[in-house]
């Protein structure tokens, strides 16, 4: 008997965004563009805002030190905006690594046979509820421990 899917907000929503990207692009082609832009976007983000907490880091400390000459004490506000930059920072350091990995990707081409191969199974997998892969990949997301549960 095959293991219910998770009912949670996060895995229904995993699901629906799962089938449509498997209905929207439904060739490896495709599939390698919406990777590719994919990863480009959340590096686009990610560096953007990076670069405005630096920016309101930086204003808040001249802002701080002008008036405490003397003591240069850095509130906890300061230090969190210093750690969530630092945590960004290593997240652009790990999508910068899978970018360079992602870039063999698009040294693969299949004939157009393979492509037509493609959106059958993508036909056949995205209204698919209890598809074996993404029954594996929602256990994974539940039992990775930097990711919480609600």
């Amino acid at each position: 008997m095959p293991e219910e899917p998770c009912q949670c907000a996060d895995c229904l929503r995993f699901y629906r965004e799962h089938d449509r990207l498997i209905r929207e692009f439904p060739t490896l082609r495709k599939q390698q563009e919406i990777s590719w832009a994919s990863l480009q976007s959340f590096r686009t983000l990610c560096g953007r805002v990076v670069e405005d907490l630096q920016k309101k880091l930086n204003s808040d400390s001249f802002d701080q030190s002008e008036e405490n000459c003397q003591t240069r004490v850095i509130d906890k506000k300061e230090k969190s905006i210093a750690q969530v930059i630092s945590d960004l920072e290593n997240i652009n350091a790990h999508l910068y690594s899978i970018e360079a990995l992602m870039e063999r990707i698009f040294d693969v081409k299949v004939p157009d046979e393979i492509e037509d191969k493609f959106r059958e199974v993508a036909g056949e997998l995205a209204p698919d509820p209890l598809n074996i892969d993404r029954l594996k990949l929602n256990r994974l997301l539940h039992q990775t421990l930097d990711l919480p549960d609600k």
